[in-house]
């Protein structure tokens, strides 16, 4: 229900956010990784998902892995993804999927975090900042997700169509 034609509709929801970031910035590229053991990664340009510290100096990020994305969950005018079917948000992403890693670059620091099935199983983890900005969704759907569904990577850069601000590139693992 919330994964209609599998896997290529998660990559679509984790596309939109990505396009938002195009849009924000006049712009943007990201790249769309098959990888042979049946999980696929996003990596975009972006400023990267809103990570701030508290006033008691703890580190915290906007909850879109493990929370439903209000703008488009049950809300009947949710924009159409390019596969004709309603955005749901990221939490989607999470939810379907054995495992989940985000990982975030910001001007203020760069950190990721891991999901199983839409839980957070590890804390926000500090990594050494590489001097870009962005965010890479690396997650693994569910076995029945992965059984049923191809994806063809003319289908993965279909997207350009709806979203003309973002370049999207296939690097497909896959492939011998």
């Amino acid at each position: 229900m919330f994964a209609p034609g599998g896997t290529a509709h998660l990559v679509l929801e984790v596309l939109a956010y990505a396009a938002d970031e195009a849009e924000c910035n006049n712009g943007g590229r990201c790249t769309v990784t098959l990888h042979p053991d049946g999980s696929v990664s996003v990596a975009d340009d972006g400023r990267g998902t809103d990570t701030r510290f508290d006033d008691h100096g703890q580190v915290v990020k906007k909850p879109v892995m493990a929370t439903k994305d209000l703008r488009f969950f049950d809300f009947p005018e949710a924009q159409l993804l390019p596969d004709g079917h309603p955005r749901r948000g990221m939490s989607v992403v999470a939810a379907l999927s054995e495992w989940l890693i985000h990982t975030n670059r910001r001007p203020n620091g760069s950190w990721t975090q891991r999901y199983a099935h839409g839980v957070p199983v590890t804390g926000l983890e500090r990594i050494a900042d590489d001097g870009t900005t962005g965010t890479v969704v690396h997650f693994r759907p569910d076995e029945p997700l992965r059984a049923t569904s191809e994806l063809p990577t003319d289908e993965l850069v279909r997207p350009a169509e709806a979203w003309p601000g973002l370049a999207v590139e296939v690097d497909d693992r896959n492939v011998g």
